[in-house]
């Protein structure tokens, strides 16, 4: 028997220095930090808009030398937005933070992508609506993003609530 999770729930990252990364996470997400747990130097931030009790756990770790891109272990986090119009709100918040660092569309998904003051990469993603994935439905390529031109033919269309069903016979 398989285990069946219907997402995931949170995400947690060793930081080098924890003031500097709960700041990037506050000015970049909007996360706010719903608890402390000073013994484990750790933070417990969730997102503006999220019911879940904590969206990234940061333990500080201090300083270490960064794992080499492409070494085994996590590669990115992907968080999701409701509508094309914040993908490019985002692209514009990593410019301004320096923390930009690509885009491409996969089909299904556009994305824009950053890195936190450690490296950890992250995707900022928006995904089509389901009925609209066509010939992406099952597969995922990597092509250039018309940010512009899919914000012209989607804007105002949200898509998060279409996320998975729970209720799977």
């Amino acid at each position: 028997m398989t285990v069946s999770p219907v997402r995931l729930n949170h995400a947690v990252l060793f930081v080098a220095d924890l003031e500097r990364s709960v700041d990037f996470y506050s000015r970049a997400f909007g996360m706010v930090v719903m608890a402390r747990e000073p013994r484990a130097e750790a933070a417990f931030l969730r997102l503006p808009r999220s019911g879940n009790h904590h969206d990234l756990g940061l333990f500080g770790v201090g300083q270490q030398p960064p794992r080499p891109r492409g070494s085994i272990g996590l590669y990115h986090l992907a968080w999701q937005l409701d509508t094309i119009d914040e993908l490019a709100q985002a692209r514009t918040t990593l410019l301004e933070l320096g923390a930009y660092t690509g885009e491409s569309s996969h089909g299904a998904t556009k994305s824009v992508y950053g890195a936190d003051p450690d490296g950890n990469e992250f995707e900022i993603m928006w995904m089509l609506p389901r009925a609209s994935w066509g010939d992406f439905e099952d597969s995922a390529p990597v092509e250039r993003l018309d940010l512009d031109a899919d914000v012209a033919r989607w804007a105002g269309v949200q898509t998060a609530a279409e996320l998975v069903p729970v209720d799977v016979a």
